[in-house]
């Protein structure tokens, strides 16, 4: 890898490099959209207000950096910023200078903004027909809650997956992960490959949009399915069974020492191993389902009374669906996690030596990597200027009239 301003490394660049990704957006879902396309080698270009993109002043946990929040590093890796007035006129040339030479625009204004500040798909399209425009947003780009917030949590909630686990009558736990902002960048990212693969094809660039809402309500595919072709209720029961649509014993118990998470065992086989007789002669496919609460709470029971790890090898050893509930530590030091490079380690300018998630693909010859982490605001401002073709004259001019800032 390369240090933070991007010197030449001999490794072969990745499956993208050769394209050039204008990244607009903020917060988590579009940031991590590009991301995904600078791992693969694109040439991602954070655009961003001179004083810096929101989120380098939003830390999340509360994890501040020296000059860089961990919330901005963990999702800004393998960008260049520059930094620019979009709302003044010699920004907005800046802007439409860059377009002309990009392949890929992200975007998760609010609605309306991108049409005020010119940047929205027809004005783009005008500049550079051959484009692939994605735009991102909470619920659509119109209709009838066009205006509310995307964020990520209403969104999980407006979703209906929270009320597929849990007991009846007890409040809905959120994921414990920003779900809809990870699925929504993950969705967006499968949208500028397949958007880039039919421009290979034609030559024709074209509007992609993604939104929140329907990224996580496709997400449940099978669930919702189950419910509008099945026609099956979402009832939670009074034990807190880990989803509606699946049959008993099925969820996280308490151990005499921790938690186990255990999921489609067969019942007599379960009953034999925690000690359970009433469940021998029962069939999975039929008691796992109408008598749901009982089993969960008799399995329990008896879990409560070894620790985890003895109820792991029992449970392995005859086949039963098993496993541990980890904490972050306990991830970060699984043999298996180390043996897939799932974290990936880097020293940053600023930051210090940095230990990340890594990739969540690999490729045999054109292997993602990292090549400089998350920049400072406008650090390649005057670089990709330069790169635009304006002279150092106007550049000393957009510096000093602060439609541009950097390093």
């Amino acid at each position: 890898m390369t240090d933070n301003e991007g010197a030449a490394v001999s490794q072969p660049r990745g499956v993208l490099s050769g394209y050039r990704v204008i990244d607009c957006t903020i917060a988590m879902a579009g940031p991590f959209a590009a991301q995904r396309l600078g791992d693969l080698g694109a040439d991602v270009i954070k655009v961003e207000p001179t004083a810096g993109e929101w989120q380098r002043f939003a830390a999340a946990g509360g994890a501040n950096g020296n000059r860089i929040n961990v919330s901005f590093l963990s999702l800004n890796r393998n960008k260049r910023s520059l930094a620019v007035d979009l709302k003044s006129a010699g920004g907005k040339t800046v802007l439409e200078e860059l377009v002309a030479t990009s392949d890929v625009f992200l975007q998760n204004y609010r609605p309306g903004v991108a049409a005020r500040l010119g940047v929205d798909y027809e004005s783009l399209h005008a500049i550079n027909p051959s484009i692939v425009y994605v735009s991102i947003s909470g619920y659509g780009e119109d209709g009838p809650y066009k205006d509310r917030p995307g964020q990520d949590l209403l969104l999980q909630a407006m979703s209906g997956a929270m009320l597929s686990a849990g007991r009846r009558g007890e409040p809905p736990t959120p994921a414990g992960q920003y779900l809809a902002d990870a699925v929504t960048g993950s969705t967006a990212f499968e949208g500028v490959l397949a958007a880039l693969l039919h421009r290979e094809r034609t030559g024709e660039g074209q509007l992609v949009t993604v939104n929140m809402l329907d990224a996580l309500t496709t997400l449940q595919m099978q669930e919702l399915s189950v419910f509008t072709v099945g026609g099956v209720p979402q009832e939670r029961g009074d034990q807190p069974n880990a989803h509606v649509y699946i049959r008993a014993p099925y969820g996280v118990f308490a151990t005499s020492d921790g938690y186990l998470a255990l999921g489609f065992a067969d019942l007599e086989t379960l009953g034999t191993v925690i000690g359970e007789p009433s469940f021998a002669g029962m069939v999975p496919e039929v008691d796992g389902w109408t008598r749901r609460d009982e089993l969960y709470e008799k399995t329990e029971a008896r879990l409560r009374t070894a620790p985890t790890a003895e109820w792991l090898e029992k449970l392995l050893a005859v086949g039963i669906w098993a496993g541990p509930v980890y904490s972050y530590q306990d991830l970060v030091d699984d043999p298996q996690i180390a043996h897939n490079g799932t974290f990936v380690e880097y020293d940053h300018p600023t930051e210090g030596h940095i230990k990340t998630p890594g990739f969540p693909y690999k490729f045999s010859a054109t292997p993602p990597r990292i090549d400089r982490g998350a920049p400072l605001v406008g650090q390649h401002s005057r670089e990709v200027l330069a790169e635009l073709g304006v002279t150092p004259e106007r550049v000393t001019a957009l510096f000093e009239s602060g439609v541009v800032a950097g390093e």
